[in-house]
């Protein structure tokens, strides 16, 4: 027991980290899984397409390989990108280094991952919205982004939070994966203490029971949430 009482505060700083990106992941995620939605609800044809291609790419392969096509792909796409800039058009070189580092390809693989499910959320809590709802808000002299601001989306929200709050959850624990690349969140941390300890059971199962406070607060606060928003209805 004394052994996990001295680690645990070296854990918690990791779990503290891991907050600090599932939330701002889930964060931009909303805002590009608000546009994609509205996306893969337009009448354009090619927004339509476009916004159903990103969905279906970042859904329909894992996260792990997410994160490798961003730290280790988009470097080396943007350094031949440069040098044919260079050679072909004579521009000067824009970095000096394309390298990414660490805690920005994080954010942006998991935001965009996360954006691709939130857009999913978002379409869905959209079409829950009786048609009427909107054929009432145009009669009223609203244009097509007014009624969607004003009358759709407010409904939309209180539909989607539950749903929204599982997403926040499984980014949460999602988070893990970053480790591969030297983000030293709660499961890399982990490994540290192991690494020098060799006592993976103890340090394994706190990590373990810290993901679980984590989850479940979560899940409680979006419960409350929830309910305050039923009862002001």
């Amino acid at each position: 027991m004394e052994f996990i009482w001295r680690n645990l505060p070296y854990l918690l700083l990791g779990a503290v980290e891991t907050l600090k990106i599932t939330c701002l992941a889930v964060s931009l995620g909303c805002v590009f899984g608000l546009i994609v939605g509205l996306g893969r609800l337009s009448r354009n044809r090619v927004i339509r397409f476009l916004s159903t291609c990103y969905v279906d790419f970042l859904r329909g392969t894992p996260l792990l390989v997410q994160i490798f096509i961003v730290y280790f792909g988009l470097p080396q796409l943007l350094e031949q990108l440069q040098s044919f800039l260079v050679e072909s058009w004579g521009l000067p070189r824009l970095f000096t280094s394309t390298h990414i580092p660490a805690f920005a390809a994080a954010i942006i693989a998991t935001s965009l991952n996360s954006g691709a499910y939130v857009a999913e959320i978002f379409r869905a809590g959209i079409q829950s919205i009786p048609k009427g709802q909107m054929e009432a808000a145009r009669s009223l002299g609203m244009t097509y982004r007014q009624a969607m601001r004003y009358v759709i989306l407010p409904q939309a929200v209180r539909n989607i939070i539950p749903p929204l709050g599982n997403e926040f959850i499984a980014m949460l624990k999602d988070t893990s994966l970053l480790s591969v690349i030297g983000i030293v969140e709660l499961t890399r941390r982990g490994q540290i203490i192991i690494a020098s300890t060799f006592r993976p059971f103890e340090i394994w199962l706190t990590v373990a029971f810290i993901y679980l406070i984590l989850t479940l607060s979560i899940s409680r606060l979006v419960d409350y949430w929830e309910k305050r928003l039923r009862v002001r209805t």
